[in-house]
């Protein structure tokens, strides 16, 4: 699925309709990875995403923690960004494999810098700035992140 999103708010909304696509499968662990340059709308995404989930406080971008978890109407989101990471064995410290549960959705920005010490994908969101706005792709990688899109594009459900 490609999309453009010309505002802040439309990012959002992109983010917050994944978040409800996600409702029906919110008892599984998933894995979004947010991949693209400096102020292409990722920690935009994620704070639709969270927001819809349930997650009424402030979303901060974890630039420098590294990692931020907040608590959702149905499970727990965890929110990574490894833009500071230089090796990916500097993840070992983080205790990441302590959010590996049933219901934890985890966001991660920059999961390049991570290589294989982090799960494998559900959904890949690849976000572009363009002149107008920020151009965005989300590809279902597993089963599950297909289920989503299919979801939210609305294939099969009714929807819009």
């Amino acid at each position: 699925m490609r999309t453009r999103t010309e505002s802040p708010e439309e990012t959002e909304r992109l983010g917050a309709r994944l978040a409800q696509a996600r409702a029906r499968w919110a008892s599984e662990l998933a894995v979004v990875y947010l991949e693209g340059g400096l102020g292409a709308g990722k920690t935009t995404f994620a704070r639709g995403f969270a927001r819809e989930a349930g997650f009424g406080g402030t979303l901060r971008s974890p630039t420098y923690t590294l990692l931020e978890v907040y608590p959702l109407t149905a499970g727990t989101l965890v929110h990574v960004d490894l833009y500071r990471v230089r090796t990916p064995l500097e993840l070992e410290s983080l205790g990441l494999r302590d959010f590996l549960l049933p219901g934890h959705v985890w966001l991660i920005e920059w999961p390049e810098h991570g290589a294989a010490r982090l799960p494998a994908a559900d959904v890949r969101a690849s976000f572009a700035a363009a002149e107008s706005g920020h151009d965005i792709a989300l590809t279902g990688i597993s089963a599950l992140g297909r289920s989503w899109l299919v979801e939210m594009t609305g294939a099969g459900t009714g929807g819009s």
